[in-house]
């Protein structure tokens, strides 16, 4: 059919028809979506433009005792330019100022910043970074230089703060001060006292709106925050600074005098519980030592030896035994089924009292003490000790507290040489912090108490929450047992065959107990065998103020490895420096006191001078200021040679006072 003008036209008409339905559908479809999901995509507009941040608060500050800054939050800013808000009049008026400022403040000439501004102006970077980890004090400065006072939008500034937490004291106590950490996958990680007492440092998060830019970036927008974060409370703890600076050190030197592998020492004060220095120092590849772990809180080991004490009073508890008796230690080594204790003395000790036997920290003794006392009910023996408590945690504030092993008769690894092997610590397990507390308890005459790391919590110089001591058990044995095991521990630093004797010292008194874990003692292999040397106690012995104990893993065995010689000295290094730093007050002795020497001194010089004299009297022993004043009373001229009383005088008794000009003393 041949193509005509009408037959075009027809088409043209069909197209645009069609072209009209199409539109009209168009439209009919954008007023359906805006209609019903208008706003959810105006939202999504929203959302790939500008963005709410969150804005970490700043953490409260944490404290030692006395004051000093153990943790504390510190604003770091990073100075970024936004080439494309500034005009090409404000930024070629200011541009030589602002550069010749940044290099006053920041260092870096001049010219530096001038060619770092240009390019990011030619290039038209919104971002550029010019400074990083700027303090607070330059920020201030910094907002007020030239181009940059003009604001974000007409200075092209931009400002992003972070919070940064610094430990004042160093690698000091790094790891009990510790830290709360929160990972891109929201996961959080909380160590030591930061950790622990987070939900009082740590704040309200504050929200601040941001713009994207090129390249994915994201500007905030304007100066101010949408909501300001709410920084977080102060927290006092219960450290002493001088205290930990002493136990570190003291711990530090003897492992690396002994190359051992890790150790800490706690330091608490003994009618309070409150934790005074807590030190955890572990080995490094290259022999270095650092806060690797919290092993002090969160390691659960044999105690060995320091076990004997929670044995001896389960025994004097249950009238098992009293310290008099008499316990025969064979020649120290005694069979029990198939397994032999040893004593550490070659021989043993014979037959010595139950004290006697804890002074000497005699195995074989123990042993027989607690298997024989108890092998017809052993669970009387499981029972007094969880009485103490001493199968339960101490329930600490930070994380990862060590699950004390104390097992009964029916458990999974309770056998008939349980008793035996549980009376020298072995088959059972605590922390050095559980096993601290319970001596703590007997320095506390029987009141157990859970230490304490918190003293306050403060806003500004408000207190918000007070701590106070925290009791678990009033008694965890009676007054008598007190006082025997007390005497006891004073015995084994005090008595000359005592094991701790090398840590006696006369001008201050201690009292504790060695303890030498052996470690890895079921590989048959000799050479893997280890030991973990431990000492605990308190000072001072009669007045307890402390108790510490130190623990000491896998010290060379070629050098030692003995708990009083390995732990031993690091206690008392800690004990003679806490009491030397501690200033003692004189007695002032009151002035109506009867003082007998003075008094005889001047009794016998008011006696002489009351008479009539007419001829020299003897002054020997008289003090030489009383002499001198009763000679020259009787006119004579006196001469003394030396201090002190009287010794000779050069005119004897009786001689006429007026044959006399001059009379000669001799003190001494």
């Amino acid at each position: 059919m041949p193509v005509t003008k009408k037959n075009i036209m027809r088409r043209l008409y069909i197209m645009a028809g069609a072209m009209f339905l199409f539109g009209i559908g168009i439209m009919v479809k954008l007023v359906g979506l805006q209609m019903v999901h208008g706003d959810k995509y105006k939202e999504l507009a929203h959302q790939r433009t500008e963005k709410m941040f969150t804005i970490a608060p700043n953490r409260g500050n944490l404290y030692s005792d006395d004051g000093s800054l153990l943790a504390t939050s510190v604003s770091r800013y990073t100075i970024r330019f936004d080439a494309m808000t500034v005009s090409s009049e404000n930024f070629e008026a200011h541009v030589v100022d602002l550069s010749k400022a940044l290099n006053g403040l920041l260092g870096q000439p001049a010219g530096h910043y001038e060619q770092r501004l240009r390019k990011a102006r030619v290039n038209k970077n919104r971002y550029a970074r010019i400074a990083t980890n700027v303090s607070y004090t330059d920020y201030l400065k910094i907002i007020d230089f030239p181009l940059f006072n003009l604001g974000p939008y007409k200075g092209g500034i931009i400002v992003e703060q972070r919070t940064v937490r610094e430990h004042p004291l160093g690698k000091i106590a790094e790891r009990s001060v510790g830290y709360e950490r929160i990972d891109e996958n929201g996961y959080i990680t909380r160590v030591g006292l930061e950790g622990a007492f987070g939900q009082y440092l740590r704040g309200m998060e504050g929200k601040r709106l941001k713009q994207k830019i090129a390249k994915g970036q994201w500007k905030p927008i304007g100066r101010e925050n949408i909501v300001e974060p709410k920084d977080g409370y102060d927290v006092i703890s219960t450290i002493d600074i001088n205290i930990q600076d002493i136990a570190h050190h003291a711990l530090l030197q003897q492992l690396e005098h002994y190359k051992a592998d890790h150790g800490c020492v706690i330091v608490m004060e003994t009618k309070t519980g409150a934790i005074k220095a807590i030190s955890n120092l572990g080995r490094t590849e290259e022999g270095k030592y650092y806060e690797r772990l919290n092993y002090a809180v969160g390691e659960s080991h044999e105690p060995g030896s320091t076990f004997k004490l929670m044995s001896l009073v389960a025994a004097l508890e249950d009238g098992v035994v009293d310290t008099s008796t008499v316990i025969n230690t064979e020649n120290g080594r005694w069979r029990i089924y198939d397994r032999v204790v040893r004593d550490s003395k070659p021989g043993g000790y014979g037959e010595v009292s139950v004290g006697e036997a804890f002074v000497v920290s005699s195995n074989t003794a123990f042993a027989k003490m607690i298997h024989n006392g108890y092998k017809e009910s052993p669970e009387k023996f499981t029972r007094r000790l969880q009485k103490m408590k001493l199968d339960e945690p101490l329930g600490m504030p930070i994380r990862g507290e060590g699950e004390p092993v104390l097992r009964s008769p029916g458990d999974k690894g309770w056998s008939g040489i349980s008793l035996a092997w549980m009376s020298h610590g072995y088959e059972v397990a605590q922390t050095p912090l559980q096993t601290l507390a319970f001596y703590n308890a007997i320095a506390n005459d029987g009141e157990l108490l859970r230490p304490r790391l918190i003293k306050e919590v403060r806003e500004w110089n408000q207190t918000l929450y007070s701590f106070e001591k925290e009791v678990i058990h009033p008694k965890i044995c009676s007054e008598e047992t007190v006082r025997k095991v007390q005497q006891l521990l004073k015995n084994v630093v005090e008595k000359k065959h005592g094991t701790g004797n090398r840590l006696y010292s006369s001008t201050f008194s201690m009292a504790g107990k060695t303890g030498t874990a052996q470690k890895n003692y079921v590989a048959k292999d000799p050479d893997k065998l280890s030991y973990i040397s431990t000492f605990a106690g308190y000072f001072p012995a009669d007045d307890p103020k402390y108790s510490c104990i130190v623990v000491i893993h896998e010290p060379d065995k070629s050098v030692g490895y003995y708990g009083a010689d390995v732990s031993g000295p690091v206690f008392k290094a800690i004990a003679h420096k806490i009491y030397a730093n501690n200033p003692q007050v004189d007695e002032i002795v009151p002035l109506n006191k009867d003082l007998p020497d003075l008094q005889q001194q001047f009794d016998q010089y008011y006696a002489l001078e009351q008479q009539d004299r007419t001829t020299v009297p003897s002054v020997r022993g008289m003090s030489g200021m009383d002499a001198i004043a009763l000679l020259e009373n009787l006119g004579l001229e006196v001469e003394v040679i030396g201090n002190g009383k009287v010794k000779s005088q050069s005119v004897a008794k009786g001689t006429t006072l007026k044959n006399v000009r001059k009379i000669t003393l001799e003190l001494s």
